[in-house]
């Protein structure tokens, strides 16, 4: 079964795509089976996949249009190791055309299902807004990563999107829930970043991960070749940390998975 998180902060520049192509690459690289959605009209985590978003036959668009099943649009990004639903400009149309459909917020949802048993992680790049493209996110999602810069505006619209979560879990996703927080760009010899990374351990204790992601000129130039730091430059202290992450991500999904076994084991006793 498909674990799937939506990679998701409301707040822009927080480095969203450079976490999801890359723990993509990371957990390809650990020998994980991973599908990367993106769906975000501007298809950096496409582009940034090593796939042309501007010679996609057919992309997420289709998919949540009922005119493609994900097996029909996604490709294999060969240099990455994983599959990619990619985005293109035709997504921001999407927007309209939902708002007239049955399920408009659970199209994405479904059309995963038809894929669950072929993948071990499904990722979501998410748009920075709560749009309809956003919530079809969320209610497909098991969990969100969110990555964040330690400073201070960063905790403002981490406030905002814990809201966003709890009404979505309430409302329309019982699944939902927080995995992690992922600190990225992160400069220890700053001050005030290492204030508020305290900040947040000591207020969401074991939800923050444990690997950091340093600030790294390797992991800012590799969209620029249309790859991931950790297929550009495996080498990159940035790179590695996201392998690690990678690393983090597997044992978290494990540990999470083992109070259900006990569970059903304990009831079927």
């Amino acid at each position: 079964m498909a674990k799937i998180f939506c990679v998701a902060n409301q707040k822009g520049g927080v480095g969203k795509t450079t976490t999801t192509v890359n723990l993509a690459a990371g957990l390809a690289k650990i020998g994980q089976r991973v599908l990367m959605v993106d769906l975000d009209p501007q298809g950096n985590a496409t582009m940034g996949s090593g796939v042309d978003k501007r010679a996609l036959e057919l992309s997420v668009y289709d998919v949540l249009l009922e005119s493609a099943s994900v097996n029909e649009a996604a490709v294999l990004s060969e240099k990455c190791g994983y599959r990619v639903l990619g985005a293109n400009r035709e997504l921001a149309g999407a927007e309209v055309e939902l708002v007239e459909l049955e399920r408009r917020d659970k199209r994405l949802k479904a059309a995963l299902a038809q894929v669950d048993a072929e993948y071990d992680f499904v990722l979501i790049d998410c748009p920075p807004s709560l749009s309809m493209l956003t919530l079809n996110g969320l209610c497909s999602a098991h969990g969100v990563i969110v990555p964040m810069q330690c400073e201070y505006f960063a905790l403002e619209g981490l406030t905002d999107l814990v809201n966003t979560i709890k009404q979505v879990h309430a409302n329309l996703n019982a699944d939902l829930q927080i995995i992690g927080l992922l600190r990225v760009m992160f400069d220890p010899r700053i001050t005030l970043q290492q204030q508020v990374s305290e900040q947040l351990k000591g207020h969401f204790g074991d939800k923050v991960f444990d690997t950091v992601i340093p600030r790294n000129v390797r992991l800012a130039e590799a969209p620029s070749y249309g790859l991931p730091g950790v297929v550009f430059d495996p080498a990159a202290k940035g790179s590695q940390a996201f392998v690690e992450f990678a690393q983090e991500m597997v044992a978290r999904v494990q540990r999470m998975a083992a109070p259900k076994v006990q569970a059903q084991s304990a009831s079927g006793a």
